[in-house]
């Protein structure tokens, strides 16, 4: 009787304990899920709330209208590689691994599909093992961690897939899986995990599953097998990534001056939208709204085959996608929580490298963040609270080639190889129209040693001066 009764008593604690383990894995609106999404080459003027008149995002619109959006909110570059790379690793692109979207020396040689189906050889660097990042950090603070569909981290090398590089799971397509991403919207072919899979309605280059749908799909269902357990969801998409390819753009063909280009450029945005829309239902269907943290922003400008003047997508600012120019860094970024995210909208400087530390912020983690981060935990500016971001240096770089820093009120610049760096005081001249360099030579000079501090050299990316 003695040995029964502390059998009970022992099931009952383990009984307990894992009740315990249980709630502690659960999202909590202090520890929340969270889902961030990413658009890409979507232009800073692309959303109604951030002011464009012809493209219909109402999703995006009320996460903002009820939530938190930032003005002064910049890429991790003016292209996807290296922003991304900034955004999962807490660094600038002067000190990340990938500081372009092609190396100039090592890494890895592989095909690169055009957008004319054409292929070249071009070299890339990739993510290595020692390289942390927000799948590792957000990890370690007891979350489940997905990336859905683009990562661009993993050069010619199939082992630096996000399942390899800090993420639990991955439903998408890589670099090193050449045809995993071609036709650029219909796939047949994705990877889950290491597993290249069909998509059987797209065989013999049907239109039937659009990828933006695939990877909605791939979201909401990593959302209903983790509602029981906080998780980190990344959901790269492609829109409005070139080729402009959608067959439905119902949402626009009353636009008859419109070109077809114009009309499926739009239609992407909106059809993201009409997918975050589905997502976002999940959540509320699931009751995890309450719980989840979900942050949207695009990982460049507009790029150049963009209807930019057309439909307004760089709101007036100077420069376009592969340009450190406003126009080609500066992004859209919304913050919503329901009932901890106030609905307001602020100018406070952020940068992508500042997500490492302040996700890690979010998840009890930040023992996890790495000592030489470049980031700051904005967290507070989530929930109403003001902290001062705009005292430390933000900057960026294509090396040897193009650099940029804002600091102390100033945007120091050039976009061309040793072309003289350009000035303006950004805050009053956001579309960078008046260079003040030759009036504050000194204020130059002072910006060009700090951006030489603010770098570190890097095997893949040689360059002249170093």
């Amino acid at each position: 009787m003695k040995n029964v009764l502390m059998a009970v008593g022992t099931l009952l604690v383990q009984q307990a304990h894992a009740a315990e383990l249980q709630q502690s894995r659960e999202a909590t609106p202090e520890q929340p899920n969270i889902v961030f999404i990413l658009a890409d080459d979507m232009g800073y003027g692309d959303l109604a709330c951030y002011g464009n008149k012809y493209i219909r995002t109402p999703n995006i619109d009320r996460l903002a209208a009820t939530g938190t959006s930032f003005t002064q909110a910049y890429a991790g570059s003016g292209i996807s590689s290296p922003s991304r790379c900034s955004l999962m690793t807490g660094k600038n692109s002067g000190n990340t691994r990938i500081r372009d979207n092609q190396c100039y020396a090592g890494g890895m040689t592989g095909l690169k599909i055009q957008t004319n189906g054409d292929t070249t050889i071009v070299r890339r660097a990739n993510l290595l093992p020692e390289d942390v990042t927000l799948g590792n950090v957000v990890g370690a603070g007891g979350y489940r961690t997905c990336l859905v569909n683009k990562w661009h981290l993993d050069g010619y090398d199939p082992g630096a897939a996000p399942n390899h590089r800090g993420f639990d799971e991955f439903y998408g397509w890589t670099i090193s899986t050449v045809h995993s991403n071609a036709p650029y919207y219909y796939p047949y072919y994705r990877l889950h995990g290491d597993s290249l899979i069909n998509i059987r309605e797209n065989e013999h280059d049907a239109h039937v599953r659009h990828n933006t749908e695939i990877s909605t799909d791939d979201a909401i269902a990593f959302i209903h097998r983790n509602k029981d357990n906080r998780f980190f969801l990344f959901l790269g998409y492609d829109a409005p990534h070139e080729p402009y390819n959608i067959d439905d753009t119902s949402w626009y063909d009353e636009q008859g001056e419109w070109s077809m280009n114009t009309k499926r450029y739009a239609a992407l945005v909106s059809h993201m939208d009409y997918n975050i829309g589905r997502l976002l239902g999940t959540l509320d269907a699931l009751g995890l709204r309450d719980n989840t943290l979900v942050i949207f922003a695009s990982d460049n400008g507009a790029a150049v085959m963009a209807p930019l003047k057309e439909l307004n997508c760089g709101a007036g600012l100077k420069g376009r996608k592969g340009q450190l120019y406003e126009g080609g860094i500066r992004v859209p970024l919304i913050v919503n929580q329901p009932g901890r995210v106030p609905a307001r909208q602020i100018d406070n400087l952020v940068y992508f490298a500042d997500f490492m530390p302040t996700l890690a912020s979010l998840a009890g983690s930040t023992d996890a963040v790495p000592a030489d981060t470049d980031g700051m935990d904005v967290s507070p500016l989530f929930f109403g609270r003001d902290i001062d971001t705009d005292s430390r240096p933000l900057y960026w770089e294509f090396p040897g080639k193009q650099r940029a820093i804002r600091f102390d009120g100033w945007k120091c610049v050039t976009v061309k190889k040793n072309a003289p760096l350009e000035l303006y005081r950004i805050k009053e001249d956001p579309a960078e129209e008046h260079n003040l360099a030759a009036d504050h030579p000194d204020v130059v000079k002072r910006l060009d040693e700090m951006m030489h501090s603010l770098r570190t050299p890097s095997p893949n990316y040689p360059i002249d001066d170093e």
